[in-house]
Parts: structure tokens; C-alpha cells; sequence
């Protein structure tokens, strides 16, 4: 919005092939960042303070974004929205299963 009230296109400023560089940064390090998450899940047999709740709503987030760009073909916005909320949907159930599988659910110990 800022860069319209100028009357500035991004791309005057910039080099179409470092735009899409700036946009391969989020592609690669959203899932990245996310995958972390994920194999410390799985390294430690533990997800204790991962909030699945949260992880579904940046899934979510990250379709609706996907859906907003209107760049449905390109490898960046699929890997770095359609990707990224897949992992994010996997963290979210993988924590779950977890949780569940050493006794936690919501603070208690589950009964078996």
C-alpha cells in the first residue's frame, strides 16, 4: 500500500532476476525453518510446548496466501505456501500423535 501511495513500482527499482531471487528466500527457508521443528519433534520423541493449534492456523494462513498471490504455477508460491502448509499440517497432527503416545493431552496424563 506504502509503495502505491508513492507511485513506485518495486519492479522499476529492482532486476526481474533478483526479484526472483528475493522470492526463492521465502520458498526455501519457510519450509526449512518449518522442517526443523519437525525433526526436533521427531529426535526427541517429544512435543512438549509445540501448540498444534497454532501450526494448523499458519497452514491455513499459508493456503489462504497461496490462494491471495494468484501465482498458482510458479515453484516458489508452491513450495513455499503449498509446501509450507503441508508441513505445517504434519506438525500439527505429528505433535498430536506424540503427545498422545507419551500420556499428554492438554496438561494431564492420558488414561489408557
Amino acid at each position: 500500500m506504502f509503495i502505491k501511495i508513492l507511485k513506485l513500482d518495486i519492479g522499476d527499482i529492482l532486476d526481474s532476476n533478483l526479484i526472483q531471487f528475493i522470492g526463492w528466500v521465502p520458498a526455501v527457508i519457510f519450509p526449512l525453518a518449518a522442517g526443523m521443528q519437525l525433526i526436533k519433534i521427531h529426535s526427541n520423541k517429544r512435543a512438549d510446548g509445540v501448540s498444534a493449534s497454532a501450526w494448523v492456523a499458519f497452514g491455513i494462513a499459508n493456503l489462504c496466501l497461496y490462494i491471495y498471490a494468484e501465482k498458482y504455477d510458479e515453484l516458489q508460491t508452491l513450495l513455499g505456501m503449498v509446501g509450507q502448509a503441508v508441513i505445517d499440517f504434519t506438525i500439527a497432527g505429528y505433535a498430536t500423535y506424540i503427545n498422545r503416545l507419551n500420556g499428554v493431552l492438554r496438561g494431564k496424563k492420558v488414561e489408557s
